[in-house]
């Protein structure tokens, strides 16, 4: 039997936009388990939850300052152990995040830190090199006796030191503890940056994070990051039902990437070199096939990803909602495990017209070339929202976009979704080109056929068999179609 994180279909929820149920205008583990119904309605086979532990918020919690706690903006520890167990019981299982690059600032460890106690657990030194913090400016803070600590996101979230026993064995227990709780796994927070070199090596030039993703950066990608991974996995491998560890790595290679999924280490890892594919045949079809090669070297699964909680939404990225439905069936399609950002199902863009007053993202308040917050804004349930002052204004524009609006019309994106995720169920067998005209891309899966036309002129494909489901047309611009054949 395949193991169920192969070919699963995951949701992604950001906790303080999917759902409020206490009436404060943030989302909360209340409002995710009222809204576990639609996520079982949906076809999803598991949901993945960013982090609602105890934050001061500096980074919308990717700033722990209790791992084994529910911050209250989000409920209780005993909201999290009931939405396990309720998601259980429609037959979703529940991944959360883990953020084990860095804690917040105000974690009791990094106050014993600014008192000059176990200071190994960080990484201080006495002179700072000329590091970058993704979020701008430079990477390290002084603190009052003169030492610099390293912080390669925000100041209030600085990097633990791996080299410390202590850091991996806490990471390990704080493992244990949601393990425990009935959690199915992890998704791994920056899995790629825990490891710096020890003599922290100038880069020698600015815009060092443009280099990310692209080429090598000392801070990012060492490989001793590996043996991390390799400990994690013993702990999952430890419990019964196939508890998974998913890679947030950002790697320069494919290759590289496929490190991360070696049968010893973590079950998946995100295809980020997918997600910022431009809208184009040729392009797409080398990416594809990248991933299968690398994914499959190793032995492991490709995922598929279109959107997160920290780009821009591909219903903007590509150019409209006619390909982002197009994209959607796609990626689908594809062998491997999929990704689904919230809101995605919905035809959502990006909202780009935000007021100055109500943006939050601390990397865009140091950037205001880039920013978040236009794809957090928060889920449309009713035509009028269904929030009550949500943290971030809703468009008055997607009343029509929203879950009351789309639910049960057809040809809704909500409906193409749905009808997409519980076609997906059947489809097996390998990726297999077919021959198609310039601009278009034609695979099967055993009697499955995908056709996808990337140009703005219509294209016959000449398809016979059973149609299955369509973006549009099938054949028009910007569409794909799904047919069953002998």
């Amino acid at each position: 039997m395949t193991a169920w994180w192969r070919d699963a279909a995951i949701y992604q929820v950001y906790v303080r936009s999917f759902a409020d149920g206490d009436g404060d205008g943030v989302g909360d583990l209340i409002g995710v388990r009222d809204r576990l119904p639609y996520l079982a309605g949906l076809g999803v086979d598991a949901i993945w939850l960013t982090p609602f532990y105890t934050s001061p918020m500096a980074d919308f919690g990717y700033d722990v300052a209790d791992y084994r706690d529910v911050d209250p903006l989000f409920g209780t520890l005993a909201d999290a152990k009931a939405l396990i167990d309720e998601a259980h019981a429609v037959g979703l299982r529940v991944i959360v995040d883990i953020v084990p690059n860095h804690t917040s600032s105000a974690h009791p460890w990094f106050q014993e830190a600014l008192r000059g106690e176990h200071r190994d657990r960080y990484i201080f030194r006495d002179r700072p090199n000329d590091w970058e913090s993704i979020f701008g400016g430079p990477a390290w803070t002084r603190v009052e006796d003169g030492q610099w600590y390293l912080h390669l996101f925000d100041p209030a979230q600085p990097d633990l030191n791996w080299d410390n026993d202590e850091v991996r064995g806490e990471f390990e227990s704080i493992l244990r503890f949601w393990l425990d709780l009935g959690v199915d796994g992890f998704r791994v927070d920056v899995a790629h940056g825990m490891v710096k070199p020890r003599d922290l090596p100038d880069i020698g030039h600015p815009d060092q994070t443009r280099l990310i993703g692209k080429e090598p950066v000392p801070y990012f990608d060492n490989d001793g990051v590996h043996d991390i991974h390799r400990a994690w996995r013993r702990v999952l491998d430890s419990y019964p039902g196939q508890r998974i560890g998913v890679a947030e790595a950002w790697a320069p290679t494919a290759e590289r990437l496929a490190m991360y999924v070696r049968p010893d280490e973590l079950h998946q890892a995100f295809n980020f070199h997918y997600l910022f594919t431009p809208w184009n045949a040729a392009e797409l079809r080398a990416v594809i096939d990248s991933s299968l090669a690398t994914a499959g070297s190793v032995g492991a699964p490709t995922t598929w990803v279109l959107s997160n909680h920290d780009v821009k939404r591909h219903v903007t990225r590509y150019g409209g909602l006619a390909r982002a439905r197009a994209a959607a069936l796609l990626t689908l399609a594809l062998p491997g495990s999929v990704y689904v950002y919230q809101g995605e199902e919905l035809g959502l863009p990006e909202v780009l017209d935000l007021p100055e007053e109500v943006c939050q993202d601390p990397q865009r308040l140091r950037d205001p070339d880039s920013g978040r917050d236009g794809c957090r804004v928060p889920l449309p349930w009713t035509r009028e929202s269904g929030w009550r002052d949500p943290w971030l204004p809703i468009p008055s524009e997607w009343a029509e976009l929203s879950v009351e609006a789309q639910e049960g019309v057809p040809g809704s994106t909500l409906e193409l979704y749905r009808e997409a995720l519980g076609l997906r169920r059947a489809l097996s067998g390998d990726l297999v080109w077919h021959e198609s005209p310039e601009g278009t891309l034609v695979f099967s899966r055993g009697p499955f056929v995908c056709a996808v036309n990337l140009t703005a002129t219509p294209v016959d494909f000449g398809i016979g068999g059973e149609l299955l489901i369509a973006s549009d047309v099938p054949g028009a611009g910007d569409s794909a179609a799904w047919w069953k054949v002998k």
